[in-house]
């Protein structure tokens, strides 16, 4: 039976993925994600997993490598700078169609940065830092609810397409604390003797097999390596159309549109209401999916109705190229932008509102 509790947000993720049938836990603590390990230590040892304190971020995505590729539902969590140290297991990971779960608590800022709430790592995980042609689907909750469908969601998509799954939150969602309700938990498999069932390309072993299974990235011959190539290409070009999500709000009358994900949806829900009260007509489309990036919702937009588009961010306008591509560029886009773990205030985004009204008159 589901269960409606108060949880802060780093263990409803942590709690999220135990329920949606991970078994296997790989990490090692960084602010502001360090709550998944500590939660993951205590309580998937308690529910037959396996919890793996990493010596780096290096070696939990290699560790979670192999792992995945003997069939184990892994998860696996870090915030900004570590994700970038992973990006070579990424590429490995896609090459060799070996699925695992990823959640980034981000942060602000390049390098080290700042430890405060940030959307900069947009491109870092929509275009991938890895080598090579492959895409991870990434998935960007606003509310803990939302994080924990889709984290629940997302060990049956990474093995649906054998292909990692990024889920991409920030620190503000990470130490908020939320109302939630708790899914049922679900296997995926029985026991370790039921990965050949479930995942039967997984290396579990060669006895009773006629042929053995092979997972590899490395392709000598050029022409094996292009078909292997169009082959990925194939699978990610169903992955853009099978994954699109988005939630439109108020758009069919909206003469300015926000597009916002993750903590800037949920303040960007609050302009809303105070805008229409004060009669201007305001809407919003939150991407869910951040790749592939949702085009419908932008498509459906009329130019005659809405005169401006608004990316708001944690950043400074990685999210406009793929507004801009969405929209082919029938509607003008403008960026409102806070950095450095600053957090807008609904005020502040409503006086730049009336202020870009102005301008556009």
């Amino acid at each position: 039976m589901a269960e409606r509790v108060l949880m802060k947000g780093n263990e409803a993720f942590a709690e999220a993925a135990i329920r949606g049938g991970c078994r296997f836990y790989v990490g090692y603590p960084i602010t502001p994600q360090s709550e998944i390990p500590e939660f993951m230590s205590h309580e998937l040892p308690k529910r037959g997993g396996t919890f793996i304190q990493a010596e780096s971020e290096l070696g939990t995505i290699n560790m979670s490598y192999g792992i995945g590729c003997a069939g184990g539902n892994v998860f696996i969590s870090s915030a900004s700078p570590g994700i970038a140290l992973m990006q070579e297991g990424f590429s490995f990971l896609c090459s060799a169609e070996v699925p695992l779960v990823a959640m980034n608590v981000s942060r602000s800022g390049a390098g080290i940065g700042g430890i405060q709430p940030g959307q900069c790592d947009y491109n870092q995980v929509t275009r991938g830092g890895g080598n090579g042609d492959y895409h991870i689907p990434v998935f960007a909750p606003s509310t803990m609810q939302d994080a924990v469908d889709i984290i629940y969601e997302s060990f049956e998509i990474a093995d649906r397409y054998r292909n990692p799954v990024m889920i991409l939150a920030d620190g503000m969602m990470g130490q908020m604390m939320e109302p939630v309700v708790l899914p049922e938990p679900k296997t995926l498999y029985k026991d370790e003797a039921d990965i050949a069932n479930y995942k039967p390309w997984a290396l579990t072993g060669s006895k009773g097999k006629a042929n053995r299974n092979r997972i590899k990235s490395y392709h000598a011959h050029p022409a094996e390596l292009e078909q292997y190539i169009d082959y990925l290409y194939e699978k990610y070009m169903r992955m853009e159309k099978e994954l699109q999500r988005a939630e439109s709000y108020h758009t069919d009358d909206a003469e300015i549109v926000f597009v916002a994900y993750g903590s800037m949806a949920r303040i960007v829900r609050e302009v809303l209401e105070v805008l229409r009260k004060d009669g201007i007509k305001a809407g919003m489309i939150r991407p869910i999916s951040l790749w592939p990036f949702p085009t419908a919702p932008f498509e459906a937009l009329n130019p005659e109705v809405t005169k401006v588009v608004i990316s708001a961010e944690m950043s400074k306008g990685q999210m406009i190229p793929d507004i801009r591509l969405a929209l082919k560029d029938r509607i003008p886009v403008k960026l409102f932008s806070r950095t450095g773990g600053i957090i807008p205030s609904t005020e502040e985004i409503v006086a730049f509102v009336k202020t870009l009204r102005k301008e556009l008159k």
